[in-house]
Formats: C-alpha cells, structure tokens, sequence
C-alpha cells in the first residue's frame, strides 16, 4: 500500500502521480486517453489536472489556430517535474521499508 505522509488522500496522490508521470511522457494526452490508460473515471482525472493545475504542477495550452478546439497540451512546469520526482523518492521509501519489514517476518 502507498501511503502518504502530508495532507491529501493516499489515492488522489497516486492518481496525481500517475497523471504527472504521462504527461510527462506525452503532454497532449487528453483527458479521456488518460482515463482509459490509468482505469479512472474522467471525472477522476478532470479533478485530479485541476488540482495539479491550481498547485502550479502543469500549465494547459489551447491551440486557438487548431481545427481542434478541445485539444489542449498540458505541461509540467519545474515545480511539477520536482514534485513527481519528490513523490517517486517517497513511493521508493515506503517500497524499501514493506520490503524490510516483510524480509524480518519471513
């Protein structure tokens, strides 16, 4: 279990980690590819790029010239990319210390 030591539900952190790790790989995900790709409701992930939006972790840019109105790229900011990067060392400190505690049991 991924638990997270600082305010916020365990699960929406996972979420939010998710959501930041794909666009960090692809930035014009939209919102219903992210929906399907990470199994959450697009709502879920509606909510969850607001808050990331809101806490300065992505900028989202419309293309105005695009045929595509609805089509947006969304851009994980240096404040992002750090918190992606702080929440990966701490997913890797929760893993190493189940995996030390299960190693004492066995």
């Amino acid at each position: 279990i991924y638990y997270v030591r600082y305010g916020g539900s365990v699960l929406k952190q996972q979420n939010q980690y998710q959501i930041l790790k794909s666009l960090e790989k692809d930035p014009n995900y939209t919102q219903r590819q992210l929906s399907k790709d990470l199994d959450l409701s697009l709502g879920k992930v509606n909510y969850c790029l607001k808050s990331i939006v809101e806490k300065g972790f992505v900028k989202i840019y419309n293309f105005k010239n695009n045929k595509n109105k609805g089509q947006y790229s969304y851009l994980l900011t240096p404040k992002g990319i750090e918190e992606k990067a702080r929440m990966t060392v701490e997913f890797i400190k929760i893993k190493t210390q189940e995996y030390n505690r299960l190693k004492n049991e066995i």
